[in-house]
């Protein structure tokens, strides 16, 4: 497999890896996500797409190439979203902010997760943590192969 080939599975397989990861931590193990890993979710799903139009558009380079900005931009708002948890800076959502006026006694309302509390660490990384590392390392890779290695 030559390296356009090489980039364009990673396009494809290291955001789907992310998001089957987030999903399995959702209804496996109970972790809702909150309004910021939405935010995460979105540039994975851009870049599945993307990369899956490498396959069949012509030049792939730059649908590779895309595609693993899209996978930047995901670790790029986990990176923030880390720093919201780890109480580096303050979120720019309700959802990291204090609840005033909430009816508690309102069961249908849906309930709130918190953007600046991770439910989850291992080794004191957050999953928004773990997804700026894989995420920007392994984007920067899917990028370089795409435009830089003929």
């Amino acid at each position: 497999m030559d390296n356009v080939g090489k980039a364009r599975t990673l396009a494809v397989l290291l955001p789907a890896a992310l998001l089957g990861g987030a999903y399995v931590s959702q209804y496996g193990f109970g972790l809702f996500p909150c309004e910021m890993c939405w935010w995460q979710r979105y540039p994975h799903f851009a870049a599945i797409a993307l990369g899956l139009v490498a396959f069949v558009a012509k030049p792939p380079r730059v649908w590779v190439a895309l595609a693993g900005f899209a996978i930047i931009t995901s670790g790029l708002i986990g990176g923030f979203h880390a720093g919201v948890e780890y109480h580096w800076w303050e979120g720019i959502t309700a959802c990291s902010k204090p609840q005033i006026g909430v009816d508690i006694t309102d069961f249908a309302a849906a309930p709130l997760i918190r953007c600046d509390v991770a439910p989850w660490t291992l080794f004191g990384i957050s999953l928004a943590g773990f997804n700026f590392l894989i995420s920007t390392l392994g984007g920067a890779a899917v990028v370089a192969l795409a435009a830089y290695r003929k």
